[in-house]
């Protein structure tokens, strides 16, 4: 009988340690998988009033092979709304008025599925437009890095940091840079060791 027990308890033995083996074994697959690590999918957003910013947005596009993708206004701004010179111009009504959120027409589709989200903007009166909140607000970014990239005339992107901070609720904001007149390989540098 005892020589029946030892071997019922060396068989069961034997297979936890095969059991453990393979476990382990499998986990050291996985962490090598991971230690090689993955490129995290990236999403370069931006809303450009001139066209100086979409400028900016390929650049970090060609650079990280990122998605691009434009934000539109459901009412698309005129060169009258972005008449700096008019107190009453659109975009200066907007500015003063932290609660605006201007509607914006077409959605991101699947933004869960993005790692890292580059989001650039002009600068107005020494901030990010009000439809960048808007953007921000619409979708759930928990877990997501968010880099802002602007161009301004001289502001730079101080100013919109606190703003883009409070919309991109439970992300990982990181600090922006303004990209105004940047050479490619400026702007490759910099995006780069945004998504390491």
């Amino acid at each position: 009988m005892r020589k029946k027990t030892r071997k019922v308890c060396m068989s069961f033995l034997l297979a936890f340690v095969m059991i453990v083996g393979l476990v382990f074994s499998a986990a050291d697959v996985d962490a090598a998988t991971h230690s090689k690590g993955k490129s995290p999918k990236v999403l370069v957003v931006y809303f450009s009033g001139t066209g100086t910013t979409k400028k900016a947005a390929k650049k970090i596009k060609k650079a990280t092979g990122g998605k691009l993708y434009r934000i539109k206004a459901a009412v698309p701004y005129t060169s009258a709304d972005l008449d700096y010179s008019n107190d009453d111009c659109r975009a200066n009504i907007e500015q003063q008025d932290e609660s605006t959120r201007p509607e914006i027409k077409g959605k991101v589709k699947k933004i869960r599925k993005y790692d890292v989200i580059f989001i650039g903007y002009p600068i107005w009166w020494g901030k990010e437009p009000m439809i960048i909140r808007t953007f921000l607000e619409s979708y759930n970014l928990k877990g997501k890095t968010i880099v802002p990239f602007c161009t301004s005339g001289g502001s730079g992107i101080s100013g919109s940091m606190k703003g883009v901070k409070t919309a991109a609720k439970d992300a990982n904001v990181l600090a922006g840079k303004d990209l105004t007149d940047k050479s490619y390989r400026n702007v490759e540098k910099w995006a780069k060791k945004k998504i390491k």
